[in-house]
Order: C-alpha cells, then sequence, then structure tokens
C-alpha cells in the first residue's frame, strides 16, 4: 500500500496520538477512502517503521526457574489459589486455536458481548474472515473494534 505525503504525515500523527491499529484502519478509510485489511494496516505500520500505542499484553506473573513459587505458603497452611479476575460477561473475548484451520494462516474463536460466537480466521492474503455461528448475525461495531484490538494483541504475542 503505497500512501502520499499527505497521508503519511497523518498516519504519524495517529500513531503519536495514541491511536491503535483498529482506529487508524478506521480513519484511512473514513479521511482518505482506503479500506485495508487488518493484516495490510499491519505491514502499513512495518512499511513506514511506525507501532501503534495498542495497550500492552497483560504480563504472567513471575516464577523462578524449575517452576518454584518465590513466595510458598507458611508451614502447616495450605496454599490458597491465586485470585483470578470475574469474567466480564459484557466484554469481547478472542481465542486463537492451537491449529490453524485448512486455508487459514492463523484462526481462532471470538465472544462478543452479547454472548454470541463466531469463528474467524486470517488467509494468505492477509484477509480477516468471521463466521457467526447464528446465520445473519452482526456484530455491534463497537465490539468489532474491541475485537480487531483483543486479535491484534493476540497475533502479537505469537509473533505476527
Amino acid at each position: 500500500m503505497n500512501l502520499n505525503d499527505a497521508q503519511k504525515t497523518a498516519v504519524i500523527a495517529w500513531i503519536n496520538q495514541g491511536l491503535t491499529l483498529a482506529q487508524i484502519q478506521k480513519r484511512l478509510e473514513s479521511e482518505f477512502g482506503l479500506r485495508l485489511t487488518y493484516m495490510e494496516a499491519r505491514l502499513l505500520m512495518g512499511d513506514l517503521s511506525l507501532v501503534p500505542k495498542d495497550p500492552p499484553p497483560a504480563q504472567a506473573p513471575a516464577v523462578l526457574p524449575g517452576g518454584s513459587n518465590p513466595n510458598p505458603p507458611a508451614a502447616g497452611r495450605a496454599a490458597a489459589p491465586p485470585p483470578t479476575a470475574p469474567a466480564d460477561p459484557a466484554g469481547v473475548r478472542v481465542k486463537v486455536d492451537s491449529l490453524a484451520r485448512a486455508g487459514a494462516v492463523v484462526s481462532g474463536q471470538v465472544t462478543f458481548s452479547d454472548g454470541q460466537t463466531a469463528a474467524w480466521q486470517i488467509d494468505q492474503m492477509g484477509r480477516l474472515g468471521l463466521s457467526a455461528s447464528k446465520p445473519g448475525y452482526r456484530p455491534p461495531a463497537e465490539d468489532v473494534a474491541e475485537f480487531q484490538a483483543l486479535l491484534e494483541n493476540e497475533l502479537a504475542k505469537l509473533g505476527l
């Protein structure tokens, strides 16, 4: 994707404003009429040597080599299970398949805020496909933006 100088300047300004990749995708379409797939937008960021300011992935708790716990429970007391964050029923959740579906580079499932689920995949051309389990289902626009941001984070963890 080749951008003219004005478009490149706008993208750099958006990065400096802290926009995520999904937000930059929307702005490119609304302001310049450029509709990019998720992968095309990621490649564009690489071509311009830019890094969107997406939220950093959650850090795993530190574990010493060999799996030992740096703070073992006191003698005679059972170890309490680690606290877990309550599930947010209104949030979007993304899972990545350990083995991609046929014809996909990477695939997985998404659960939208209304509880509806869909299978997603990115093909060899970088196109994102979404197949809802309920025929004709369209997720809310806010969920789509959140899905794209979460998917970007999951793919970054995988080095994609």
